[in-house]
């Protein structure tokens, strides 16, 4: 089974939103799910597809970190 969790958690916020740290590829499919502020955009997309391959095994979590991060910040929120 591939590792799921990142060397280092993401805190994320968005305006008008708690924030949440996001600590792997489970959590950040789950918040792009379900907190994304616009569920579009390339980066958006890029994050959901590295998300899932990471799940799968595909890709490293921490190259789907990197992915996500880029996500956020598109998004307009914030990645720590």
């Amino acid at each position: 089974m591939p590792n799921n969790v990142w060397k280092a958690p993401v805190d994320v916020s968005f305006p008008h939103q708690d924030r949440q740290v996001v600590s792997g590829p489970f959590e950040a499919m789950t918040c792009l799910t379900n907190r994304w502020p616009n569920m579009s955009g390339l980066k958006f997309l890029r994050a959901r597809m590295a998300c899932k391959a990471a799940l799968d095994g595909r890709v490293s979590a921490d190259d789907a970190r990197v992915v996500f991060v880029e996500a956020v910040s598109e998004a307009g929120g914030n990645a720590h």
